[in-house]
């Protein structure tokens, strides 16, 4: 990928590397963090090196010109308006530019803009929200009705304590796992994994080891709309999840309608919750109608988020055969695995980049017990 703003723009801090340097550098630092627990090969999964990205939040910047997209500078300190944005999904980058002309040309839509989000899907989905320090009214909708059609998009406007959903709020995605096509619906503001492709083959890894290494009934916490859980139910009698947010609940479970998936059982609760419901150390109302004794738990995928689990997940996670751990912070990974290589060994790992030409990247390890 190039890149005008490369050396400006702070989206991108791996600007000067090829692609393959950044992905053995990141292999490298993978390595370091994982050698007091694993020494055997790490399978790095490669993205794509330009558009791979299906999720996109810009700054509005303005002058006396006009309106602009905004990212902010390497350095911190101010923003560097774009004229092009490689790193987006085709579906957003043959928009985005079209929207932003049309905006500059229609005073209801531009006046007090101050951001918009993208996401998309592969499938051409697309969902535009536009952010405002300003009620929506009437024209406002009639305007945006306009745009939705122009530019063949779904269109939602946000401004404080103020919602307006003009068609839908979600596009569908669909991926290709292990010979099959899997449906979802991302939901407007909801998490979603950026990188498709690489989320396709994250899944994909994850399979192979749970066909290999699998125990028993299936759980996955912190399990969003059903990423992993959908695919990696069908190697398993009955499975259990468990999700705090209410609306990547609702998600999942239709996500599972969508895929024809009727052996998960979704239970809203943190995963603090569940150690403590599991544990018999309290009763949940929102476990009335599910007996969890019924559930014999041999093989556990936990994805947290960048801090890692705390201390009680740790131990329950421990007590299981099998452990798929995906990891979007491999610090804290590395940390959680001081506790979990005392009763569990590392039998995998792989590097999954979804996010070129930074420094990020995501880790998946497979552990079974000692």
């Amino acid at each position: 990928m190039t890149c005008q703003h490369f050396g400006a723009c702070g989206s991108c801090s791996l600007y000067a590397m090829t692609y393959d340097a950044q992905l053995a550098l990141k292999k490298e630092r993978l390595s370091e963090l994982l050698a007091p627990f694993y020494q055997g090969d790490i399978t790095p999964f490669a993205s794509q090196t330009d558009h791979f990205r299906a999720r996109a939040e810009y700054k509005i910047y303005r002058d006396e010109d006009g309106l602009y997209y905004a990212m902010r500078h390497l350095d911190k300190k101010a923003f560097v308006t774009l004229e092009m944005c490689p790193m987006v999904s085709k579906t957003i980058a043959d928009r985005m530019w079209k929207l932003l002309e049309i905006v500059n040309g229609d005073e209801v839509l531009n006046h007090r803009l101050f951001g918009v989000e993208f996401l998309s899907t592969t499938t051409d989905d697309l969902l535009i929200t536009m952010l405002y320090h300003r009620k929506l009214d009437e024209v406002w909708e009639e305007r945006a009705r306009r745009l939705e059609e122009e530019l063949e998009a779904k269109i939602i406007g946000r401004s404080r304590k103020q919602k307006v959903v003009l068609s839908e709020e979600y596009v569908t995605e669909t991926l290709h796992i292990d010979g099959k096509a899997y449906h979802y619906r991302h939901y407007e503001q909801s998490f979603t994994q950026p990188n498709p492709k690489v989320n396709e083959k994250m899944i994909g890894w994850a399979l192979v080891q749970a066909r290999r290494f699998k125990r028993g009934d299936f759980c996955e916490l912190y399990a969003g709309a059903g990423n992993f859980t959908i695919p990696l139910s069908s190697l398993f009698e009955k499975v259990i999840a468990t999700e705090i947010s209410k609306r990547s609940i609702h998600a999942a479970l239709e996500n599972c309608q969508l895929n024809g998936v009727e052996n998960i059982t979704f239970i809203r609760m943190s995963s603090e919750e569940f150690t403590e419901a599991l544990e018999k150390k309290r009763t949940f109302t929102r476990l009335k109608d599910v007996d969890l004794d019924a559930f014999d738990i041999g093989t556990i995928l936990v994805d947290p988020p960048r801090a890692g689990l705390d201390e009680g997940t740790r131990a329950l996670i421990a007590k299981f055969d099998t452990i798929l751990y995906i990891s979007c912070n491999p610090e804290t990974l590395a940390r959680d695995l001081e506790t979990l290589c005392k009763t569990h060994r590392v039998e995998d790992a792989a590097l999954f980049d979804q996010f070129p030409y930074t420094h990020h990247m995501e880790a998946g390890v497979l552990l079974t017990k000692r």
